[in-house]
């Protein structure tokens, strides 16, 4: 009996008799994910909201009378008049190496049916970019595996680099295969035990996609192996616009906790078009009153905080980098239009993709004369400047010469033999979706193509020459690719090497 007397009265005295506060509001209407909420008067900007049953929002507009909050997961639950309350946390995702091949939403919540994420740690969604002293140049390459932009538009770790072209030219194709590429790397390092190889992991966010577009690309980096790399982020077409909205900006969470820990991330949106067009709806229904071709006033703001989170940072500052790959789809070409201006001002260089050179049969139908690299041959590896330096300037030539060339039939000799050299090296940068090459081989057929070896070879088996020298390289000449690979650079030594190995292919080749 005292025993029960003891803890009853220990009971009491434990009881706390302060008043807790706690910001409760009410839902006064709903519409299209969006909530506006009276009461909430010490809301903070971003702030997470509980809406209860598992429901959560994130506050936007503060307003004088009240809060203007978008709804994130169903918001069919959510009902006029009923009670939220603020959390005192910012919105955030799991992140951490659990995440590695597996499909989430863009609350970082699986939706792949593999069972539930353990996650380390949390990261919020909106973060402040690194500042200037944390920042360091790009300096090593991110090899894509696409000789055409390995060679004239390099892309180096914490670069940020602009895909764009009109619809279905094979924007989302060079996301894919510098994925494909990067998880080969990784596991041939890992395999070989290359301890000074540091993997880059890949974060694939797709923004208003079909679901059937993201289950085939998920199917092409199972079919490849590159899955264990890489975390998928969907936010499909079905999803509301908001969670469109805060897709990239989760995924760009994932990919900073590599970056903290001395690791190497690369991000792919595709794409950012589809995202300002959930912004815009976001806004428009938040009743903020919208600017140039409809879009609201901070559409350029939401953009350059999303991509100025890629970074190189040093060693410090956790000593890894975020590679941005941002994929803007395009109306007819045009490139002056308010997105495609405002992302092109923001990243390092872009790639354009060209709708007529695609059907020309020129894949992947990078144009030349539009793409940039503002990083640059500082994020090459010295064999692939050696080899590829010319061939830049080589090919702008050969378009130009090549519209004045439909005039005329007869031309020089000298303008005779660009115009040949120029449809070589376009034959030798077509290449195969899905089918990256690694950069020692890529190194031996520039070599080639370089040193006048495929001049007398017919256009059209270009090729077929590319391909059986390629075998010929890997089959029989593994010492002299493996040391390209371990060196980088085309030392004296190996440029015999590869004219003996070239000149004695040639000799077989019919």
């Amino acid at each position: 009996m005292n025993t029960i007397l003891q803890e009853i009265e220990s009971q009491i005295s434990g009881v706390k008799a302060a008043a807790a506060k706690q910001n409760v509001g009410v839902v006064r209407e709903i519409y299209d994910g969006v909530a506006k909420i009276e009461g909430l008067t010490d809301c903070m900007a971003n702030e997470m909201i509980d809406f209860g049953n598992g429901i959560t929002g994130q506050a936007l507009n503060l307003e004088e009378t009240e809060v203007g909050a978008i709804i994130l997961g169903e918001f069919s639950k959510v009902k006029e008049g009923q009670e939220v309350r603020t959390t005192g946390r910012l919105l955030s995702v799991p992140v951490g190496k659990a995440l590695l091949g597996r499909v989430v939403n863009a609350l970082g919540a699986p939706i792949d049916g593999k069972g539930p994420i353990k996650e380390s740690a949390f990261y919020p969604v909106e973060k402040i970019a690194p500042g200037i002293i944390k920042r360091k140049s790009v300096s090593q390459p991110v090899q894509t595996g696409i000789m055409a932009i390995d060679a004239m538009i390099p892309i180096g770790r914490g670069q940020r680099e602009l895909i764009i072209g009109d619809r279905s030219t094979g924007k989302t194709t060079i996301g894919i295969d510098t994925m494909i590429n990067q998880a080969r790397m990784n596991k041939a390092a890992e395999t070989a035990g290359d301890k000074d190889y540091r993997p880059l992991y890949s974060i694939y966010v797709a923004i208003g996609q079909k679901q059937s577009n993201i289950a085939r690309v998920v199917a092409e980096l199972e079919k490849a192996g590159a899955m264990p790399y890489t975390i998928i982020l969907a936010a499909a077409a079905s999803d509301s616009a908001t969670n469109q909205y805060l897709a990239p900006f989760a995924g760009a969470a994932m990919g900073e906790w590599f970056m903290d820990n001395g690791m190497d991330a690369l991000i792919i949106y595709d794409d950012l078009s589809k995202h300002a067009v959930a912004y815009r709806q976001v806004s428009l229904v938040l009743k903020r009153p919208s600017g140039r071709e409809a879009f609201p006033g901070d559409v350029f703001y939401l953009h350059s905080r999303l991509l100025e989170r890629s970074a190189r940072v040093g060693e410090k500052y956790g000593n890894g980098s975020l590679t941005g790959l941002p994929i803007i789809e395009t109306q007819a070409g045009d490139v002056s239009a308010y997105i495609p201006t405002n992302v092109i001002s923001i990243t390092d260089g872009q790639i354009y993709l060209e709708t007529d050179l695609f059907y020309q049969g020129v894949r992947p139908a990078i144009s030349v004369g539009l793409s940039v690299s503002r990083v640059g041959s500082a994020a090459q590896i010295k064999a692939i400047k050696q080899v590829a330096g010319r061939l830049k300037g080589d090919l702008a030539q050969f378009r130009e010469l090549a519209a004045f060339a439909q005039f005329g039939s007869d031309l020089d000799a000298k303008t005779q033999a660009m115009l040949e050299r120029g449809k070589r090296i376009v034959e030798v940068f077509k290449q195969q979706q899905y089918d990256p090459i690694p950069v020692e081989i890529q190194a031996a057929a520039l070599w080639a193509v370089q040193n006048n070896f495929m001049d007398d070879v017919p256009v059209e088996k270009i090729k077929d020459f590319q391909a059986k020298l390629t075998e010929f390289m890997t089959t029989r000449k593994q010492d002299l690719l493996a040391k390209l690979g371990k060196e980088k650079a085309v030392s004296d030594a190996i440029a015999a090497d590869l004219k003996a190995a070239v000149s004695e292919f040639k000799q077989t080749y019919k």
